[in-house]
């Protein structure tokens, strides 16, 4: 196998991190799971995290939180509906909570997964019902649209939409899953469909409908291009008027397609559980489009990320391994090649990470939370705890800021000092 080189973007990333920023999204400000903190504590073997408070009120559900102005932000299931509650960073106190369904949605593992996206003085989310809702940074509904009314949209299988949306510029773009309306890109003020995505050929494998990742921006091939991982594995649509461009349904399965894939230059890198497997992609222009050719695939048995994402750092990729695992593992993404691990964590169940001042934070579905070295030198574990409230699944991605971690579970807000 030839080897290749990845941008030199890429490769310097951890040499640029700037001051701490708002985390104002799912996964952060870039979407790649990516804190921009420095000099945290790293040894939590002898000065493990302390708790600065508690919160209930949230709701019930396994979204993330996002931050901005020492506001936090998430959704869950509360007597009302499903919607967004927010909070104080700094004592936990609930500030507003408003409904943006009339009704607590039905489906398996019921509750709300999409992270509010922040633009601004306004919050932007996806209901597990398939609504997609802009609402004031103060709680007031501004406007919403139905995926299955507007775009007769639909999942792949039945556990409701979890897509966090993605601001791009004026528009808000998200994934119904409709056959005519697979991607749409809609007017972030008024919530007017900009354009539509209609799909090409796609593969047999997986399943039609939406998956349960969210889009990330890749400008691949120098083609600006919206990439999500799909019921049909990776789907590529042109970000100017959404022209379908490229699937990849190698990483695809008829259960659930996952984790957000990762863009990186001209490549994509996707993974997904359910016995499945991994794949890194190289995007080439081909007239007004792009095509995509796969430069490796790893079995499942090698890499699967089954939920809880993966992480870029410099040219190695660090995620939790095995469906329903999360074995800390480290890969040289340029070659496919794992550098050390599946290593057992001390957690059990798939894992959830964050990446935080050269050190990985994994969180378990058994709620552990480990700190781990982000090193393709081998598995270095720093220490981990318990936090003071689990139950069910721990499946709600840390968040770092300003110094804290933050933590979801169900109804309740944890708060430690890093």
């Amino acid at each position: 196998m030839n080897r290749i080189t990845l941008p030199a973007l890429i490769l310097t990333l951890a040499s640029s991190l700037a001051p701490a920023e708002d985390w104002p999204q799912w996964r952060g400000p870039n979407r790649d799971g990516r804190s921009t903190e420095t000099g945290i504590n790293t040894d939590w073997k002898k000065n493990p995290p302390k708790l600065l408070w508690r919160s209930e009120g949230c709701g019930r559900g396994f979204s993330s939180v996002s931050i901005a102005d020492d506001t936090l932000y998430t959704s869950g299931n509360f007597k009302s509906g499903q919607g967004i509650s927010a909070f104080s960073t700094k004592t936990g106190k609930l500030l507003w909570q408003t409904a943006v369904t009339d009704k607590i949605p039905k489906h398996g593992y019921g509750g709300a997964r999409s992270v509010p996206t922040i633009d601004g003085d306004k919050l932007y989310l996806t209901t597990s019902n398939g609504l997609i809702a802009c609402l004031s940074t103060k709680g007031k509904v501004l406007w919403t649209k139905d995926f299955k009314k507007e775009w007769d949209g639909k999942m792949m299988s039945g556990w409701g939409f979890s897509e966090s949306p993605l601001i791009d510029g004026d528009r808000v773009v998200c994934t119904p899953g409709g056959n005519e309306a697979f991607i749409v890109s809609l007017d972030k003020r008024t919530g007017a469909t900009k354009w539509k995505t209609k799909l090409g050929d796609v593969g047999k494998k997986g399943k039609d409908g939406a998956g349960y990742g969210s889009l990330v921006i890749s400008n691949a091939g120098g083609v600006k291009q919206y990439v999500q991982m799909a019921g049909r594995g990776l789907i590529s649509v042109r970000a100017k008027d959404g022209r379908f461009l490229w699937n990849y349904d190698k990483v695809a399965n008829t259960t659930a397609n996952i984790s957000t894939p990762i863009a990186m230059g001209d490549y994509i890198f996707g993974s997904t559980g359910y016995g499945t497997g991994s794949a890194l992609l190289k995007i080439t222009a081909e007239g007004s489009g792009a095509t995509a050719k796969e430069v490796y695939f790893l079995k499942p048995k090698t890499l699967q990320n089954h939920h809880g994402g993966m992480i870029l750092i410099e040219d190695h990729i660090y995620c939790g391994h095995k469906h329903n695992g999360g074995d800390p593992i480290c890969l040289e993404v340029k070659t496919g090649e794992v550098k050390w691990g599946p290593e057992k964590g001390v957690g059990n169940g798939s894992a959830c990470l964050t990446y935080v001042d050269g050190h990985l934070i994994y969180r378990y579905q058994s709620g552990h939370v480990a700190l781990v070295k982000a090193t393709p030198d081998g598995y270095e574990l720093k220490g981990s705890f318990m936090p003071v409230h689990q139950e069910a699944e721990s499946w709600s991605h840390p968040v770092v800021l300003d110094g804290k971690l933050y933590l979801r579970e169900q109804d309740h807000l944890m708060c430690y000092e890093l």
